[in-house]
């Protein structure tokens, strides 16, 4: 995979995007390569343009934003200074990014990443609906269970075996024995 234009080359973009603090998000170096400018000139674009950037299209990540580490590496992190906190994008935020670097790979890009969230955002809502359904399906299942185990109740008098009958010995008998 060559570095200047990955996506196009995978045709995926869904493994760099991850869900923080309840948003689905592209981290900068990612979105940067992706865009085919350097981390650095694009979160300088992101500063001068602040206004353009609130909390719902950009945010820095904060220590506790990571649960899973692994969750995040790339080599976007080998060599950013652990000071310098990095920065995510949301879709809207991805979409803002390409239009100040107005690079010609970047605006080609931009439909691409909005795409993937697109993409993503539509799985959610297919596994929503799966989940959905399976909910149904175990609610019917312990229905039915409910029902068999009563039906069970029922029959297990009748499935044990007769009683044996009390047998007469042999020999004769008087009445009161």
């Amino acid at each position: 995979m060559e570095k200047d234009k990955p996506a196009e080359r995978t045709g995926r973009l869904e493994p760099l995007i991850f869900t923080v603090r309840g948003r689905r998000v592209i981290l900068d170096a990612d979105l940067a390569r992706v865009y085919g400018v350097a981390t650095k000139a694009l979160n300088q674009a992101v500063k001068r343009n602040s206004e353009r950037f609130p909390e719902d299209f950009a945010f820095q990540l904060e220590q506790g934003d990571i649960q899973n580490r692994s969750q995040i590496v790339t080599g976007s992190q080998k060599h950013r200074d652990p000071m310098i906190r990095a920065w995510v994008f949301t879709e809207h935020g991805a979409l803002m990014a390409a239009n100040l670097l107005r690079s010609e790979q970047a605006v080609r890009m931009s439909v691409y990443v909005i795409r993937a969230f697109v993409r993503l955002r539509e799985e959610i809502a297919a596994n929503e609906a799966i989940l959905k359904r399976l909910a149904e399906i175990d609610r019917t299942l312990l229905q039915h269970d409910s029902a068999l185990r009563d039906i069970y109740r029922k029959l297990l008098p009748l499935l044990q075996p007769p009683p044996d009958p009390q047998r007469r010995g042999i020999g004769f008998h008087t009445s009161h024995e």
